[in-house]
């Protein structure tokens, strides 16, 4: 059985990251850059005031890029608690992602400051879920302390119920059904009734038994984090009516980002009064492929007839130039509430278009002029950014950086506590510290294998459930191990002994010491050792148990609370491992969502990549076009598009064509390379004597 159960801890930090407005900086905007409002960090233009004054009825603020939506949303908060009388702690301030959330708070702190800042809650939709779940947990059906799975354990149990070899296309496909079935708010006998397809019936089958297998472990997913309060808020008078007065007044970031179920959410929360402010911008509406509704932005005028509409249109990011071209690219795109971003920044260079041979000769172009940008212009690495479609994307653009000796920072890489063997570690040391943690059980139980199995653990979880006690306090019973198989009983019996033998180590050692003794007494590094036959992959591995152990080792000399494991774990929750430094950014024009650099590369410009092949096929150009314009609207100083004249697809040389977003943008706006000689010459001679020089440097280094 797959180790299930990897986000308990994700579930302690959103409780935290939901209840505690501060903690460190952690802002949208990159390399230092300043926030949308650099120019005027304190005063709000007219339209900014006009959101933040507004608290009569529903609003609806479509804030365009740059346009100081973040500086709106903690003035509007400031302002409800400090002249509206809103007590703190009945305000909900919710946004799509950790990072976003984290800035909010950091912005609400700075304005507030003391106990009105920490009561605030200012959290993800699915971080008030969870907090929602942890006071309604028996009206939903689970006990106190139940477990949340992540998007891999509950994809690994998904296999384990689907039929037998299943393809990984099919598991896919199964887990965009369940999901899609989930964030409609379905139920597994619903989703049964609503089947139309025997891909569907087979789908609402095998949800009805992940709901089971759940069910035993004590255990939600991550959209059952707003199914169940939805399910709960809709049809329990009583309890809508408690959290209707529990929260007097919702602020949503990234309105446009939310799917049916976080929209209905909102509606149960809000009431027919709607005393609430959505935020959003439907021309960044990028994420329909994981189940955003762009559509909820209408509805929510039906819903609600008397919402007032405020539009931020004044860009404190962009220069002229660059806006002009994406308000000429979006204006392709239908609009139900037409805007248009205007700027005082300078016009700024004209946005440079470069035709390419290949992605490895656009990659090398791209490293030389981001090498001449820092050489020549007095960039910093960190001031770049080189955005792309997809993730193969990013191949060609790390050999190019490397061999031109540019530092840089690939976004979405696995970050070190994500690591499979240093979550199996630290899953240890969390059931050493807290023997309720059904999660941490269910991952290290099979970590080495022992031969339990996935029936076993669900007959486990089935008679703790009956009894009210942990996994781990079934598999200490007597009278539990009994009724399962010899064979993973023993195995069961042998792991609550170790358990035991740890637990009675970590009163007297730190926690280095406890996790070399939980890799060489539990088998875990003998076994990695021997299981991995690649000597770099598995010397890679045993490395990141070494270090492991080496920041526990730093955190005791640096006075940490050596003697509390608990705290030490706290902590290294909280490390800073993910800093990019000063280093060029790539990263998908996804990920690049919220945040600005001065100069912005956009790689793959050519029809098939950007718009994506699957999109023109279906006439789906709209979110392309979005995830386009996003990308531009990046750049505050100087944008460059490129282009490669052929891909090398399955062994075959294909021609393309350039993007016909390119033919979008307003030409007398972009230098085409080749259409201007002389400007050609000057650009290509600078980042060849770069080029040159950083080739000396390298070979005299060598």
């Amino acid at each position: 059985m797959a180790n299930l159960e990897k986000a308990r801890r994700y579930g302690r930090d959103a409780i935290v990251k939901c209840g505690t407005v501060g903690g460190p900086s952690a802002g949208r905007t990159a390399g230092g850059v300043a926030p949308p409002n650099a120019l005027s960090p304190h005063v709000l233009n007219p339209q900014q005031q006009a959101a933040v004054d507004y608290c009569e009825g529903p609003l609806l603020v479509l804030a365009g890029a740059g346009s100081g939506k973040t500086h709106v949303i903690t003035s509007k908060i400031a302002h409800l608690i400090r002249r509206r009388g809103f007590a703190a702690g009945k305000i909900a301030a919710i946004t799509f992602t950790n990072k976003a959330a984290r800035e909010m708070r950091e912005r609400v702190a700075r304005q507030l400051g003391g106990e009105d800042a920490a009561a605030l809650t200012v959290c993800t939709f699915h971080a008030l879920g969870l907090k929602f779940l942890q006071v309604e947990h028996a009206r939903a059906g689970l006990r106190r302390g139940f477990s949340v799975l992540d998007a891999d354990d509950a994809a690994a149990l998904i296999k384990e119920l689907a039929p037998a070899g299943s393809k990984p296309d099919a598991l896919a496909g199964l887990r965009q059904l369940i999901g899609r079935a989930k964030n409609a708010g379905l139920s597994p006998e619903e989703a049964l009734a609503a089947a139309a397809s025997p891909r569907e019936l087979e789908a609402a089958t095998i949800y009805a038994a992940y709901q089971r297998r759940l069910a035993a472990f004590n255990a939600v997913d991550f959209d059952d984090l707003i199914r169940l309060p939805l399910r709960l808020l809709e049809e329990d008078d009583a309890c809508r009516a408690a959290w209707r007065a529990r929260l007097d007044y919702l602020l949503v970031d990234e309105y446009q980002d939310t799917n049916d179920a976080q929209y209905r959410l909102l509606k149960a929360l809000a009431g027919a009064h709607g005393r609430f402010t959505c935020v959003g911008d439907d021309d960044q509406s990028i994420y329909a492929w994981r189940g955003a509704n762009p559509e909820n932005l209408a509805q929510l005028g039906r819903d609600f007839p008397q919402l007032k509409v405020i539009k931020l249109e004044q860009n404190y990011r962009c220069g002229k130039r660059i806006l002009r071209a994406a308000n000429a690219l979006i204006a392709n795109n239908p609009h139900l509430h037409a805007k248009r971003l205007w700027s005082e920044h300078p016009e700024g260079a004209p946005i440079r278009v470069l035709e390419c041979k290949d992605a490895e000769h656009e990659a090398e172009r791209v490293a030389a002029i981001a090498a001449t940008l820092v050489e020549k212009h007095k960039a910093r690495w960190h001031d770049i950014a080189v955005l792309y479609r997809g993730n193969f994307q990013a191949r060609p653009l790390e050999k190019a950086l490397r061999l031109a000796r540019v530092p840089y920072h690939l976004t979405g890489a696995l970050s070190f506590l994500d690591r499979a063997e240093v979550k199996d570690v630290l899953a240890y040391l969390r059931l050493l510290v807290n023997p309720s943690d059904d999660a941490a059980f269910l991952r290290v139980v099979n970590a080495p294998k022992r031969e339990i199995g996935a029936t076993t653990l669900e007959k486990l979880g089935q008679l703790a459930q009956s009894r009210h006690v942990t996994l781990l306090e079934a598999a200490q019973s007597d009278a539990v191990l009994r009724q399962l198989a010899p064979r993973p009983a023993a195995a069961l019996a042998q792991f609550t002994a170790l358990i035991d033998e740890l637990h009675s180590a970590a009163v007297h050692e730190d926690a280095a010491a406890l996790v070399e003794r939980v890799l060489a007494r539990s088998g875990y590094a003998a076994q990695l050792a021997a299981s991995v036959a690649d000597p770099e992959q598995r010397e890679r591995r045993l490395a990141n148990l070494r270090e492991l152990v080496d920041w526990f080792r730093a955190m005791q000399r640096g006075g940490a609370r050596a003697g509390d494991l608990a705290a030490q774990l706290a902590l290294l929750g909280h490390v800073d491992r993910d800093d990019p430094g000063d280093a060029v950014r790539l990263m998908t024009l996804h990920a690049a969502k919220g945040l600005e650099f001065r100069f912005v590369f956009i790689v793959g410009c050519e029809d098939g990549t950007l718009p994506h092949e699957g999109a023109i096929d279906e006439g789906r150009l709209d979110e392309e076009r979005r995830l386009m314009y996003v990308g531009i609207t990046r750049a505050k100083e100087q944008l460059t598009l490129s282009w490669s004249a052929r891909t090398k697809k399955y062994g075959e040389i294909l021609a393309n064509r350039p993007s016909r977003f390119l033919h979008e943008l307003p030409q007398e706006d972009l230098h085409w390379q080749g259409r201007d000689p002389e400007a050609d010459k000057a650009a290509v001679r600078e980042t060849a004597q770069s080029h040159m020089a950083r080739i000396a440097a390298l070979l005299a280094g060598g």
